[in-house]
C-alpha cells in the first residue's frame, strides 16, 4: 500500500495538519487550497523545504478535482458540513475541524452521506486528546469512578486581542455572525468523549456583547453556557466564549457515583478522588499523565493537534487504534447540535430543547428541512440573527471592519 494522498482545505488552520503530515511515513500532503494567496503560498513553502510537491489551489473547485483520497477541513467552521459532503460523495474520506454543521439539515445529510458512502469520517475534536482529557476518559471507562452524574466543561478564551488575525476584517465571516451557542465543542466535546454517552436534552443562555468585542466587528453574545442532560440523566455544564481572564481557562470535571476527576486550570495536571468502602473517605492523587504517544508533546493544542491527525491517518489504513480513538460521526454531530439547539432555547426563554438521536432513522425526518440558524446563506428563510435577544441590535459601520482589515494586514492586535 502506497502513502495516503490527503488533501488540505484551508492552509491557515491546516498549516498544523500540513506539518504533520510532511513528515508521516505513511501519508503525504499533496494538495492545498486556501482563497488568500500568501497563507497559500507559505503553505506551500512549507511544503517544498520538505522535498514535497504539492498542488496549490485559489478556488475549491479547481482543489476538488485533485488526486486525494482524503481531505481535510479546515475551512471556515460553519462550512465543513457542506464542503465535506461533496467530498464524500466522490469518494474522498475526510477530517473535520470544528464545526460538524451549519444546521440541523446538515447534520442528517452528513451523517447519510458517511452512511451511504462507507467512507472514514473523523472529528478533529482536539480537546479531547491532551493528556488529561484523554487520561479521564480511560479512567472513567475503567469504572475509577462509576457511574457519570454531573460534569463541567469550560473553554474561555478571549479572542480580542487575535479578532484582526482570525476575522480579516471580513463583515460576513463566520466568527461574527454565529450564535453565542454555536462553539460549544470545546467545552462540551471532552464529557462525552470521556463518558461516551449522548445528549438528550439542552437549555441555553448567553451573556451580552461585550463592548470591546463590538469595536471589533463582532455580532452576537460574547458568552454562553448550555446545560445538557446526558441519556442517563447526568448533567453537564458546558461554558464558553470571550471573558476577561488570561490566560484563558480549559477546565473539566466529571463526578461519579465513586468518585471525581478534574483538570487544573493552572498546571496542566489531573485531580482524581476515589471513594473507598465508607463514604466520604478516599483517596485523592494529583499528577499529571504521560501522553499515549511520546511523539504528541510539543503538539498544538495541548498535543491534541498530533492525535486528531494521527488517529485518522491509522483509521484510513484501517488499524483498531485509529477506528477506536478517532470521534466518529455520529459522536462528532452530538458533540455540535446542543449548540445549534441552544440558540433555540435562548429565543424560547431558556426552555428545555430535545436533541434527537440522528444514530435512529426515525428520528431523522423531523430535521431533514430544519435549516434554522444564523447563518443566513445556510438557514434560507428559517435564518435568525444572533443578534436577536441582545438589547442593542443597532448596525456595525463599514469603519470598523475596514479597521479591522488595516490591523490584520500590519500584524496588529486587536
Amino acid at each position: 500500500m502506497g502513502k495516503l494522498k490527503i488533501g488540505v482545505f484551508g492552509a491557515h488552520r491546516g498549516m498544523t495538519m500540513i506539518h504533520q503530515l510532511l513528515g508521516n511515513p505513511h501519508a503525504c500532503v499533496t494538495a492545498i487550497c486556501d482563497k488568500h494567496k500568501p497563507t497559500l503560498d507559505m503553505a506551500g513553502q512549507a511544503a517544498k523545504d520538505a522535498g514535497v510537491k504539492v498542488e496549490l489551489y485559489e478556488r475549491f473547485d479547481d482543489f476538488f478535482n485533485a488526486d486525494m483520497d482524503a481531505v481535510v477541513m479546515a475551512n471556515y467552521a460553519h462550512e465543513h458540513a457542506k464542503f465535506g459532503i461533496r467530498l464524500l460523495e466522490s469518494g474522498r474520506h475526510i477530517m473535520s475541524e470544528v464545526l460538524t454543521c451549519a444546521n440541523m439539515a446538515e447534520a442528517v445529510q452528513l451523517i447519510e452521506t458517511v452512511e451511504k458512502t462507507g467512507l472514514v469520517y473523523t472529528y478533529a475534536e482536539n480537546y479531547c486528546f491532551f493528556n488529561t482529557t484523554y487520561e479521564m476518559k480511560r479512567r472513567y471507562q475503567a469504572g475509577d469512578i462509576g457511574e457519570f452524574i454531573y460534569g463541567e466543561g469550560e473553554y474561555v478564551h478571549d479572542c480580542s486581542s487575535i479578532w484582526p488575525q482570525i476575522t480579516y476584517g471580513e463583515r460576513d465571516h463566520w466568527r461574527n455572525r454565529h450564535n453565542a451557542t454555536f462553539y460549544c465543542t470545546h467545552s462540551l466535546g471532552p464529557l462525552l468523549y470521556t463518558t461516551g454517552l449522548r445528549p438528550v436534552k439542552v437549555q441555553a443562555g448567553e451573556g451580552r456583547l461585550m463592548d470591546c468585542m463590538r469595536k471589533l466587528g463582532s455580532r452576537c453574545g460574547s458568552f454562553a453556557i448550555e446545560v445538557v442532560t446526558l441519556e442517563n440523566g447526568g448533567i453537564c455544564k458546558s461554558i464558553h466564549g470571550e471573558l476577561k481572564r488570561e490566560p484563558g481557562s480549559i477546565n473539566y470535571e466529571v463526578y461519579g457515583t465513586k468518585g471525581s476527576m478534574e483538570t487544573d486550570r493552572w498546571d496542566g495536571q489531573l485531580h482524581v478522588y476515589r471513594e473507598g468502602d465508607r463514604n466520604c473517605v478516599g483517596e485523592h492523587v494529583k499528577y499529571a499523565p504521560e501522553f499515549t504517544i511520546k511523539d504528541a508533546a510539543g503538539a498544538g493544542h495541548g498535543g491534541g493537534d498530533f492525535f486528531t491527525t494521527h488517529y485518522f491517518i491509522e483509521a484510513l489504513r484501517g488499524n483498531e487504534e485509529g477506528m477506536k480513538n478517532s470521534i466518529d460521526v455520529y459522536q462528532a454531530v452530538d458533540m455540535c447540535i446542543p449548540g445549534i439547539l441552544g440558540f433555540r432555547s435562548i429565543l424560547n426563554g431558556g426552555n428545555a430543547v430535545e436533541v434527537p438521536n440522528l444514530r435512529l432513522k426515525e428520528e431523522r425526518d423531523k430535521y431533514r428541512n430544519d435549516t434554522f440558524c444564523a447563518f443566513a446563506e445556510s438557514a434560507g428563510d428559517q435564518w435568525v440573527d444572533a443578534m436577536a435577544m441582545q438589547p442593542d441590535k443597532s448596525e456595525t459601520p463599514d469603519e470598523v471592519y475596514e479597521m479591522v482589515r488595516q490591523k490584520w494586514e500590519k500584524g496588529e492586535p486587536g
